[in-house]
């Protein structure tokens, strides 16, 4: 299992080891992991682990970034479909992207739109999964379809910035 970096900036690193040594002297015996990450998030300033956590920027999945990018072809199109799930969820994204906002659409001009960026013939299999991993919703009869409104997620951010780069240069 991959964890992810929690980078810490510790601007005193002598007030730092000195309130760290102090709650270590607090502690009745050896802290836990959890518990000395807290410790240590303390020490540095933080309410908890949790806090420095959310206070510390995101890093990019990288990975998933370069497998996202060979699923497209040099115009932008998904040339197949990917494997991995996640990797599946932010090869979506450009697709979510070209749904137009708050507009219900017929299952035809779905179909238009993602057959607009694929060079394989499978649009059922994407407007399947859109739905499935929440960036559209369909009526049950399946007669009007709508883009699920919310903000793209870092790495799909740089999805697009890098579909955009390739098909550019």
């Amino acid at each position: 299992m991959s964890q992810q970096l929690t980078p810490l900036f510790i601007a005193d690193v002598s007030a730092f080891s000195k309130s760290l040594r102090k709650s270590l002297d607090d502690q009745p015996a050896t802290p836990g992991q959890a518990a000395m990450l807290a410790l240590i998030a303390k020490a540095a300033g933080y309410r908890n682990h949790q806090h420095l956590k959310a206070e510390t920027p995101s890093q990019l999945d990288e990975l998933a970034l370069k497998r996202a990018m060979r699923v497209f072809d040099g115009n932008g199109h998904m040339a197949r479909w990917p494997k991995q799930t996640k990797v599946q969820g932010l090869c979506l994204w450009p697709f979510w992207a070209r749904l137009p906002a708050h507009r219900d659409l017929t299952e035809k001009e779905v179909n238009a739109i993602l057959q607009e960026g694929m060079a394989f013939d499978d649009h059922v299999l994407l407007r399947r999964s859109l739905i499935d991993h929440k960036l559209a919703e369909r009526t049950i009869d399946g007669r009007v379809y709508r883009r699920i409104e919310q903000r793209p997620t870092p790495e799909a951010l740089a999805l697009f910035q890098r579909l955009k780069a390739r098909s550019a240069g």
